[in-house]
């Protein structure tokens, strides 16, 4: 799905990108990187289409949605110091550390 068309849903269902991203614990940077890449992962597609279409039908899926307990997506991408990039290696000192 292209992002335009999934903002499309998002309105809708009366969404704002970040209010989407706040529904299902996602962060909302991630949400607009979308935007870069022109198009928006399936199952994001999907749960779009879904709110739209429950909120043209009156169907309150806000509520629902805040009743399940759904563990935020950690960022990703952030280096920790003495690793690189973040990613999962041994730990090495830096000179100021020996």
């Amino acid at each position: 799905m292209t992002y335009e068309e999934f903002r499309r849903q998002l309105g809708k269902a009366g969404l704002t990108s970040k209010q989407f991203a706040d529904l299902v614990k996602l962060n909302s940077n991630s949400v607009t990187n979308y935007a870069t890449h022109g198009e928006v992962p399936a199952h994001w597609a999907i749960v779009a289409v879904l709110m739209g279409e429950m909120a043209e039908r009156k169907i309150d899926f806000k509520s629902i949605l805040e009743t399940i307990d759904i563990a935020p997506k950690k960022v990703r991408g952030n280096a920790a110091k003495g690793k690189f990039g973040g990613s999962r290696q041994l730990d090495f000192l830096m000179e100021d550390e020996k």
